[in-house]
């Protein structure tokens, strides 16, 4: 089951959970066998085989789960989502040794099915009673995800956890049943803007004159153009206007920030991605613009020094100078500890 964005907390009668910053998994456990699936319906089982084993010895012998795959950071106290990708390696003996070396953790917040009785029509107050009951006895690294009926809690949580890693607040309606790949829960995240230079962009699957996304650079402490996201959601006549626009720009790789030499050096370019496990194939190849013009973008939240999704364009920006485009622009979440939202129940 999917969730829809919304600006605010909804009205209602509405339960609310912190929102993970993981990788989405249905548990399912029959006996001895334990598979994991991925959102995508990809099966996830082989790269955790620490959790296989947690989950045989804390879950009922047959039931399935929904919940959150997540990695704590080496610190302790907030979520480390690119630790969690570099889980997913093809190489048995390094999957072995990231199992041992980064362990994950499971946060169940639905239950759909146990024994023979499949739970998804049932209410989700129902269906979460019931999974407070078989997890009642469960131990580090299976959690049961907190959960409040009160708003001015939800709230707060809303402004606490992030500083713990968390994505925001998920809402769901406690008389609703479990509708899988329907939008029937409603997500509530951090939005903020930020001004970053342009200092390139893709070009778009549909032919090489229309713009893919922008590339956005901020710098860092050092003076380093440090490659921090994309802008990519544009209608397609807005594409080819924008490949027009921006040609007075282009230019060269040599002085460009995002040089082979910047990078060696240590500053994040685009071509950090080319050729990674995670491009999936595709051409991350990109023009060079000169890094002139400045742009405002909406944005959720950061993971380590990049933007952790897409960002959105907001609007061009002639009156800042791409110099002050700097990282401590950023609003920093308040710390929070990890450990005290993975504690919680209600």
């Amino acid at each position: 089951m999917l969730a829809k964005a919304v600006n605010a907390l909804p009205e209602g009668r509405m339960a609310f959970e912190p929102k993970w910053d993981g990788f989405r998994s249905i548990i399912f456990r029959d006996g001895e066998e334990v598979e994991i699936g991925s959102r995508n319906g990809k099966p996830l089982t082989r790269y955790f085989p620490e959790l296989v084993a947690s989950l045989k010895a804390n879950l009922p012998r047959r039931c399935v789960l929904d919940g959150e795959i997540i990695l704590v950071g080496a610190a302790g106290d907030r979520l480390d989502f690119d630790g969690l990708q570099q889980r997913i390696h093809p190489a048995e003996s390094r999957v072995r040794l990231l199992a041992e070396q980064t362990p994950a953790s499971f946060v169940a917040f639905d239950l759909l099915a146990l024994g023979d009785e499949d739970l998804t029509a049932r209410p989700f107050a129902e269906r979460r009673a019931a999974l407070e009951r078989v997890l009642a006895g469960s131990a580090a690294p299976i959690h049961l995800t907190a959960v409040t009926r009160d708003r001015g809690t939800a709230g707060q949580w809303f402004s606490q956890f992030e500083g713990a890693g968390l994505d925001g607040i998920v809402a769901k309606a406690l008389d609703s049943a479990y509708q899988p790949d329907k939008r029937a829960m409603f997500k509530i995240k951090h939005e903020r803007t930020a001004d970053c230079v342009l200092a390139g962009y893709r070009v778009h699957t549909s032919g090489p004159d229309r713009v893919g996304s922008l590339l956005l650079g901020l710098y860092d402490a050092d003076g380093g153009l440090a490659n921090v996201g994309v802008v990519g959601a544009f209608p397609l006549q807005r594409r080819n206007e924008l490949f027009e626009e921006l040609q007075p720009l282009v230019t060269g790789f040599e002085p460009h920030p995002w040089d082979r030499a910047r990078q060696e050096e240590g500053v994040r370019t685009p071509r950090n991605a080319t050729g990674s496990r995670w491009s999936g194939g595709k051409d991350l190849s990109f023009v060079p613009l000169r890094p002139e013009r400045v742009v405002e973008v909406k944005y959720d939240h950061m993971e380590g020094a990049r933007f952790r999704h897409t960002a959105q364009f907001v609007r061009w920006r002639p009156d800042r100078e791409p110099s002050s485009c700097t990282y401590e622009q950023l609003e920093e979440p308040v710390s929070y500890d990890l450990a005290a939202v993975l504690g919680m129940r209600n």
